[in-house]
């Protein structure tokens, strides 16, 4: 496994951005001599990829240091992607915090031009927690042409990007259309457009939990398919975000090279 960290100018935000990439290269079993599996360098296809949005607070670092993400994409071989996005909720807060452009425009052409990794919307994935899920649920719901499958946990589902910096995560009248998930759920609908697939995670002590619970319920009741996991005994927590990621790699719909190449590390 290959973890590699870059700082690279943004075109968009027109100015440096942190940006971590875990890429499986050849394993330990592999290198001794123990695995079946010749190690090599070079690679016989382009490898899926998940782009993983932190939370509030947060940075890319925290996703690595408080989960076992490197090991599970290694197993699977699954690169990972993820930002430093800061407290903006991956949306366009201002003309020079373009978060959104950059996650949709910026990123996938540095990400797929750089690494090995591929570009086919069949091997793209979005995943995050808490401010981190809203914004996987926003640009997967709002691109259905680029994600095949979105992942939230703890998802902050009723978060208004302008107001969060002050604590309130509450919805707000005032709150941008092209931000709204149901709004943009409704829009799909309407164009008769199909949707990602949804992969939702709430522990039942979480305080986001009802706001979880209604969104799902909402979904449904509009015919969506969703994948709903309440866990019971775990909140706002790394534990369970740890076991979310996990789960939500086994369940992602995988039709890549590397799908049933599960390997030891």
């Amino acid at each position: 496994m290959a973890k590699i960290s870059c700082n690279v100018i943004s075109y968009i935000l027109k100015r440096t951005v942190d940006i971590d990439v875990i890429l499986p290269t050849p394993t330990i079993p592999e290198a001794l001599g123990m695995s079946d599996v010749k190690p090599s360098h070079v690679k016989p296809a382009k490898h899926p990829v998940v782009y993983l949005l932190h939370g509030f607070g947060n940075n890319q670092k925290q996703i690595c240091g408080y989960t076992n993400v490197e090991a599970f994409c290694e197993e699977r071989q699954i690169a990972a992607v993820m930002i430093a996005a800061e407290n903006k909720s991956y949306v366009n807060f201002s003309e020079h915090d373009l978060f959104y452009d950059f996650i949709e425009k910026e990123l996938p052409e540095f990400i797929t031009n750089t690494f090995p990794i591929s570009d086919r919307k069949e091997d793209t994935y979005i995943a995050g927690l808490s401010m981190g899920g809203y914004g996987a649920t926003l640009h997967g719901l709002s691109n259905p042409d680029r994600y095949n499958a979105i992942g939230a946990f703890s998802a902050a589902f009723n978060l208004n990007p302008y107001t969060i910096g002050s604590g309130n995560i509450t919805n707000d009248t005032e709150i941008k259309e092209e931000m709204d998930l149901l709004e943009i759920t409704n829009k799909l609908l309407e164009a008769k457009k199909q949707f990602p697939k949804m992969y939702i995670a709430c522990g039942t002590n979480d305080f986001l939990y009802d706001v979880n619970k209604n969104y799902v319920n909402n979904l449904v009741k509009q015919g969506i398919d969703v994948t709903f996991k309440e866990v019971e005994g775990y909140a706002h927590e790394w534990r369970f975000w740890n076991i979310c990621f996990e789960k939500f790699l086994d369940w992602i719909p995988r039709t890549d090279y590397y799908a049933d190449k599960i390997r030891s590390i």
